[in-house]
């Protein structure tokens, strides 16, 4: 293999960004479609109508689910239009449904997160749910993104959880690069990470630790700060080229495993992924001082730790195995991490993972009584 790595055509970030949108579709094409959420269409969109009426951009309601039906339905919608640029403006299901069908129908897509919950607005990869959302496969694009552009006004005015969940996936991104490095596995664009690659997920690390609480706070009080850029730059983009570039293995796995327990649905990307991360560094044999960092972390910024916060509160051996078999499926990342790995040693490294959450929360409780 080569080495390789991938990166949006560009990216904007900042207060009041989202005011280029027009003169990027005209710089683009001809004619934008944009497709966003409820709370776009009833929230954002309305603070630029007046900016952009020369613009004349139509708006598709997102339905829900990154699903073939709404994939389906949205391509549809786009020869309807005629339009030649897709505008993704919302969450990472909104973003991956408009990477898609933009790839589909071979026009540009223009990505706008309004919140900073994952990595998927730089990358040229997205996830496809069933229905129900249950992890069905990952698609790939021709191409990453020609534009992502990132209003740090919108990013603060979300709730925080969201800002939160975002690390909490940008959290796995220097764990899954170094497994695949040490291994030699293929990262998301079917080669070897390039130094680039890696040296962008170590600043992703680096930079949740140093910035992510005080972000958080910021973001609760709806405030941009230095803080509150540089966690967004790490969770779009740091994290968007790091994983990409450099490849995934045990957090993301198990948080595809985790989508087969229904329980879990109400939890976002971001936070199963964290206690993917949790569970990784048991199934590594990370060192000590690593897992008591980033434990100490996520109880900083309010990721989970424990299976508890994510929908299971009494776990089930039986019931948890189906998560950890998912996890172990043949063509999961899992298996870039060294060694043979098997649904019972990651059964067992999620037990671990939340018995040692637990065993932290027991300590802190005894500590402040």
């Amino acid at each position: 293999m080569f080495l390789k790595a991938v990166f949006p055509g560009k990216y904007i970030q900042g207060e009041g960004a989202l005011g280029e949108l027009p003169q990027l579709v005209r710089l683009l094409g001809k004619k934008g479609l944009i497709l966003t959420s409820p709370t776009g269409r009833e929230k954002i969109l309305p603070a630029y109508a007046d900016r952009w009426k020369e613009a004349a951009l139509p708006v598709e309601l997102f339905r829900g689910e990154c699903c073939e039906a709404e994939l389906g339905r949205l391509v549809e919608r786009i020869r309807q239009e005629e339009a030649d640029i897709v505008i993704g403006m919302g969450g990472g299901k909104v973003i991956d449904t408009a990477k898609i069908a933009a790839d589909r129908t071979g026009i540009q897509v223009i990505i706008v997160p309004t919140i900073a919950s994952t990595d998927a607005p730089c990358s040229g990869c997205a996830v496809i749910y069933s229905e129900s959302g249950v992890f069905e496969a990952v698609a790939y694009q021709k191409m990453n993104p020609q534009v992502v552009l990132v209003d740090s006004r919108i990013i603060a005015d979300a709730p925080s959880r969201f800002l939160v969940a975002g690390m909490g996936d940008a959290l796995a991104t220097w764990f899954e690069a170094e497994s695949c490095r040490r291994t030699q596995s293929s990262n998301e664009c079917a080669g070897i990470s390039t130094l680039t690659g890696l040296a962008l997920a170590r600043l992703c690390y680096d930079t949740l630790m140093t910035y992510g609480h005080s972000a958080r706070i910021a973001c609760e009080n709806h405030l941009v700060t230095a803080a509150l850029d540089h966690i967004i730059e790490a969770n779009i983009l740091l994290s968007g080229i790091g994983f990409e570039s450099s490849g995934l293995a045990a957090a993301h796995s198990v948080h595809n495993g985790l989508t087969a327990l229904e329980e879990t649905h109400s939890c976002y990307h971001g936070e199963k992924v964290a206690f993917g991360t949790l569970t990784g560094l048991f199934l590594t044999d990370a060192a000590p001082r690593q897992i008591e960092e980033v434990y100490g972390f996520c109880e900083r910024v309010g990721l989970p730790t424990t299976l508890a916060q994510i929908g299971l509160p009494n776990p089930d051996r039986s019931h948890i195995r189906m998560a950890a078999e998912k996890a172990c499926a043949p063509a999961e990342g899992i298996h870039h991490e060294a060694g043979r790995i098997t649904p019972e040693k990651v059964l067992d490294a999620m037990l671990m993972a939340d018995s040692f959450g637990k065993s932290r929360s027991r300590a802190h409780r005894g500590f402040e009584g």
